[in-house]
């Protein structure tokens, strides 16, 4: 339970660390490049799973597929913020699209995950009720933000009128389980409630919370998500049979659907329209990172026919998967901008 609770604050923190000014400011390269960014690793990632997994349901390749469509927005942030790379126009369009990925993500996630639930349902599984959830998963990741933007501000005004401490950590707490258990409600994954909560969040408007207790909202739920967030890291763990990664199949399927997963994302890079390095653009939408394993322990949970939907074999060529592009995304893209910012070489780049 600490450990699914853990994972609905997870992404309302990379929600938080979303920003949609951002993303509006370089809305159409952005857009373009999350949309090759889903497209093709998507693809891919199908294509690999049909070969590895031949005898597997349709839906399983589809869930597959999906894992490989989000980017880390948390870890491509940290790290051009280390190199002092923040400012630059590739940056930008980096953090937008990978806002952007993680909308169509989950929005997919939901899709497939009620697609899957209604396969036990003799009759239900049809065109219309795809459609339905993709409606949904749209409705609740569009509309749930700009309701969540009008909502906040008056939410946090009427904390603000009240006498007491933690009262920012509270409201935000309220916003984010509300609408985690709305779109359960409906249908969705909790995830995805929280994480429309997270994106309609911004610093201008709880002002007067944030004076009054110094802190913002990333800061204060920043101590819960790492205290709960590595229980949800240690069930994924736990799902992992070692046998499966011994098996030179299983490594081969992992090596594959990693480099499948690479180049999805390095394709991405040419819907980049500005001016700069397309190839930057496509370093930093490689890493997975946690929003990759949130995924895979999804699958590991959910049954199709009475089976995992991530079996052994696929679930550890997932987690690989995950680990090996959280690892070469980071360094490739540190390579292609140069070392981290120091005040020396700040100076002189000055």
């Amino acid at each position: 339970f600490l450990g699914e609770l853990g994972l609905v604050l997870l992404l309302f923190k990379v929600g938080l660390e979303s920003d949609l000014r951002k993303l509006l400011s370089v809305g159409r390269s952005a857009l373009l490049v999350a949309s090759l960014g889903v497209f093709v690793p998507f693809l891919l990632g199908l294509l690999v799973s049909r070969t590895f997994l031949p005898g597997a349901h349709y839906l399983g390749h589809v869930f597959i597929g999906a894992t490989l469509c989000a980017t880390s927005v948390g870890i491509t942030a940290r790290v051009l913020g280390d190199i002092g790379a923040l400012e630059r126009v590739e940056s930008t369009v980096i953090l937008g699209a990978a806002v952007v990925d993680d909308i169509l993500g989950l929005a997919i996630l939901g899709v497939v995950t009620g697609a899957i639930a209604s396969v036990g349902q003799p009759g239900d599984f049809n065109v219309l009720m795809v459609l339905l959830v993709i409606g949904k998963a749209t409705l609740f990741l569009v509309g749930g933000t700009a309701v969540g933007l009008l909502m906040a501000r008056r939410m946090f005004w009427i904390a603000s009128q009240l006498h007491g401490k933690g009262l920012l950590v509270a409201t935000s707490l309220l916003l984010c389980f509300g609408s985690a258990y709305l779109a359960r409600v409906i249908g969705l994954e909790p995830i995805i409630g929280a994480f429309a909560a997270g994106l309609a969040l911004d610093t201008t408007q709880y002002e007067d919370l944030k004076e009054r207790e110094h802190h913002t909202i990333e800061e204060l739920v920043d101590p819960i998500v790492s205290f709960l967030t590595p229980l949800f890291f240690v069930i994924v763990g736990t799902r992992i049979e070692l046998t499966a990664l011994i098996n030179l199949e299983t490594l081969a399927f992992a090596v594959v659907l990693t480099l499948a997963a690479t180049v999805g994302k390095l394709i991405c890079g040419l819907g980049y329209r500005e001016e700069g390095n397309k190839w930057v653009v496509g370093f930093g939408m490689v890493p997975r990172g946690e929003v990759g394993l949130v995924f895979a322990g999804i699958g590991a949970g959910l049954l199709l026919q009475g089976q995992p939907v991530l079996p052994p074999r696929a679930y550890a060529a997932v987690v690989v998967m995950v680990a090996g592009t959280t690892l070469v995304g980071p360094v490739l893209l540190s390579r292609a901008l140069g070392p981290p910012a120091t005040p020396g070489n700040l100076q002189e780049r000055e």
